[in-house]
């Protein structure tokens, strides 16, 4: 079991062990300490005592409360879409998590075409990219920094800040908050000790929040905690492709067995989605997020496809975008869709529309 593993483990409180107790209560009081810190340099940038920078166009942070995935991706590409469809020149600032270029301010996409390849740039930025036509993409761990590039050669209306809710040195004129349906405020206890990123107080800096994977076909999504104005979202498979091609409804796959396979922060999710939309798997593996899928990667993916006597291999957009076609030229290979639908977007177009 790696750090990340335990790590999972501990936060989640299951089958602990009592020496996993004693590092859990540990960990619980150096939380206290990471949460106090936090609250003082956002009351530090609150009162410009920290300076906060300020871009020459339009700033919308999209980002969340805590580590691991909450679907950012496609709701960050929903509103791309949105701003881009309404005539606005956009450009999306990334940190380049993962990626050889990370630190470095580096563009990704002029908006006509991708120069960036995933191992440069990172899965996320580049997946951006892809799959919002139009899209200017520039990485820099500096969004400051990266955003001065883009107004300097490429002067968009309005810029995304990806994965920005934390990153206060950056005036935004709009703050959209993040969180996961299922477990919005992890479980309870900020970093080291769980997986909140700040206190729940944070939660009052943004202006607007977006729950994410929420089931509407269970629950009636009409209440969330707090006074924040809130939008329900579901994320749900919509079909397959192969690489580069149209997508596909899953019932082509019908009688077919498939090997599953992902890198992302919550693969289970992703293999229990594909089951749901009557996907047959005869098995699945989980990598490291953010995997970086080379020859041996492939390698073993193609040695359990003959154990496992599948038909197929399927993986997320994510995963597909470090997958060339000629790596997997001998593999029937193929890439499940995520989409992103709201159960009332009013409240979401009313904002970005307010910044028009």
């Amino acid at each position: 079991m790696n750090i990340e593993e335990y790590f999972i483990k501990l936060t989640s409180g299951d089958d602990l062990s009592s020496a996993d107790r004693v590092i859990l209560n540990l960990l619980r009081i150096l939380s206290f300490g990471y949460s106090a810190l936090m609250r003082i340099r956002a009351a530090a940038y609150s009162l410009s005592i920290f300076r906060v920078k300020t871009l020459h166009a339009q700033v919308i942070s999209v980002g969340n409360l805590t580590v691991g995935g909450t679907g950012k991706t496609p709701v960050t590409a929903w509103i791309a879409a949105y701003l881009l469809g309404k005539g606005k020149k956009v450009a999306v600032l990334s940190r380049g998590y993962g990626g050889s270029l990370e630190g470095s301010v580096a563009v990704v996409s002029d908006g006509l075409k991708r120069v960036l390849s995933p191992f440069e740039a990172g899965d996320e930025p580049c997946l951006l990219a892809d799959s919002v036509p139009g899209l200017i993409v520039v990485i820099g761990s500096s969004r400051y920094a990266a955003g001065c590039v883009a107004v300097e050669r490429f002067k968009p209306e309005i810029f995304i800040l990806d994965d920005g809710f934390q990153h206060l040195s950056l005036k935004r004129d709009l703050n959209i908050l993040l969180m996961d349906s299922k477990k919005p405020f992890g479980n309870g206890f900020v970093f080291p000790a769980g997986t909140l990123r700040e206190p729940l107080s944070a939660i009052n800096r943004a202006d607007l929040i977006v729950s994410t994977r929420t089931d509407f076909s269970d629950q009636k999504p009409d209440q969330f905690p707090g006074t924040k104005p809130v939008v329900f979202s579901e994320h749900r498979l919509s079909g397959y492709r192969s690489l580069g091609g149209t997508v596909m409804p899953f019932e082509k796959l019908k009688g077919l067995k498939g090997l599953a396979f992902a890198g992302i922060a919550d693969p289970d999710q992703f293999f229990d989605s594909l089951e749901k939309s009557g996907v047959q798997l005869v098995s699945t593996i989980a990598f490291p997020d953010h995997t970086d899928y080379g020859d041996d990667e492939i390698a073993a993916l193609a040695k359990l496809k003959r154990s496992s006597s599948a038909d197929f291999l399927i993986t997320t957009s994510k995963d597909a975008v470090k997958i060339s076609q000629n790596s997997v030229k001998d593999l029937p290979f193929f890439v499940a869709v995520l989409e992103v639908s709201f159960y009332d977007d009013s409240k979401l177009k009313t904002a970005l529309d307010n910044l028009l």
